[in-house]
């Protein structure tokens, strides 16, 4: 590995673990940076030639030329610094992604002052730096607010602290490059990766003080215990499968779920009972099951080595179980 390289990224994290995580973050002086781009160099090297020059010749035209353009850089030099200086960026917490997914960090540009800023750019900061990092540009109008989505692809499941972000700016002539390192406070749940082909739900497991049931899931994940529908059930206990053969063979007949046989039995989703032996292969099924009785609207409980979370069904029920995954 290049020396230089490791250095240079050893002062990196160096210099983002001095800076504080926050969520919302005001710019100004202190955490404002600007230096010359290459086409900033360039113009100066141009510069310092039109320069000895105009010296050497005695050029009048040679001197005004030179003094023009140099001054064109001052003050571009001073409205992209003020471009970037005085920017408010908030960051939402992050909704909870699969493992796999990209996360979208949603921003929010927000300008005070009465003109606008324009040629604004955003990302996530690469290890390599600004040059390997791919920037989203959007202006800000004037006392507004711009919203801006940033995506970012976490590496595993479980809480991630977010990377640190970048904004950026070449305004006016993109001969100095302005920028600020951000680390925002917020954290990223990540969920395991539901398998692809997952089996069917396990069976449904007596409750205490009951017989066991003819009712257990099959490979649709439903509950062979149905009757005829009655006027009042609700709609997530109709076995629709059935009721779209009935309606192709012409008929117009509805079943239900059987709740009396359904009672009878909880369906567990069991760490120890999912057929792998690998621990990423094991909350990956356990993740799919819990995707599939959701949507089959099913009440579900989850067992973890040293956890259990009792049956119920719903969303939040649903994302605590993905959460005690996530974290497992």
């Amino acid at each position: 590995m290049n020396p230089l390289r490791t250095l240079r990224n050893r002062f990196r994290r160096w210099f983002h673990d001095r800076l504080p995580r926050s969520d919302t973050l005001t710019l100004h002086q202190r955490n404002v940076y600007i230096l010359p781009t290459r086409a900033g160099w360039m113009l100066g090297l141009t510069l310092l030639v039109l320069l000895v020059g105009s010296i050497n010749y005695q050029l009048n035209l040679g001197y005004l030329l030179t003094f023009l353009l140099a001054g064109s850089a001052v003050v571009g030099m001073h409205i992209c610094h003020g471009n970037l200086r005085g920017l408010t960026l908030h960051l939402s917490p992050p909704a909870p992604v699969h493992a796999g997914q990209a996360a979208l960090l949603d921003l929010r540009l927000a300008n005070e002052r009465k003109t606008p800023r324009h040629g604004i750019g955003l990302g996530v900061l690469a290890d390599g730096g600004l040059a390997d990092t791919h920037l989203g540009w959007t202006d800000v109008t004037a006392q507004g607010s711009t919203p801006v989505q940033v995506a970012w692809a976490p590496p595993r499941r479980g809480v991630h602290p977010l990377p640190a972000l970048t904004a950026l700016t070449l305004y006016p002539l993109g001969t100095f490059r302005v920028w600020t390192v951000w680390r925002p406070a917020a954290e990223l749940l990540v969920y395991p990766a539901p398998e692809a082909h997952p089996p069917p739900l396990p069976p449904g497991q007596p409750q205490p003080g009951h017989a066991s049931s003819s009712a257990r899931v099959q490979a649709t994940g439903e509950f062979d215990g149905v009757r005829a529908y009655r006027r009042g059930d609700p709609q997530k206990n109709i076995v629709w499968k059935k009721a779209a053969q009935a309606f192709a063979a012409g008929r117009d007949d509805l079943v239900s779920r059987d709740a009396l046989s359904t009672q009878r039995q909880q369906l567990w989703l069991d760490f120890a009972q999912t057929g792998t032996h690998e621990v990423e292969a094991r909350l990956s099924r356990l993740t799919a099951w819990v995707l599939m009785a959701d949507r089959l609207g099913l009440d579900y409980g989850l067992r973890l080595p040293g956890r259990e979370i009792p049956p119920d069904q719903g969303s939040g029920h649903k994302a605590r179980c993905l959460e005690a995954l996530a974290r497992s």
